[in-house]
């Protein structure tokens, strides 16, 4: 799973290309981990998956690009 910045909309994106349905956005990072939780389980359930493992681990890579004034 993968978060970006989207400087024009002012939000952190999750998306992932393995978990069909999935598109969040949040302010900030801490108020999307949260939200990645709910709708990943969420789409679990609705897409069928079944796993024996007592937990399942989420990967999130976070991007964002930061713009530096060049020094003159």
């Amino acid at each position: 799973m993968r978060a970006d910045w989207d400087e024009e909309a002012g939000v952190w994106v999750a998306s992932s290309t393995d978990i069909e349905g999935l598109a969040i956005e949040a302010d900030t990072f801490e108020a999307l981990k949260p939200k990645v939780v709910a709708v990943v389980t969420d789409l679990f359930e609705l897409n069928g998956f079944t796993s024996s493992l007592p937990q399942i681990l989420i990967h999130i890579i976070a991007k964002q690009l930061v713009r530096i004034p060049h020094p003159t």
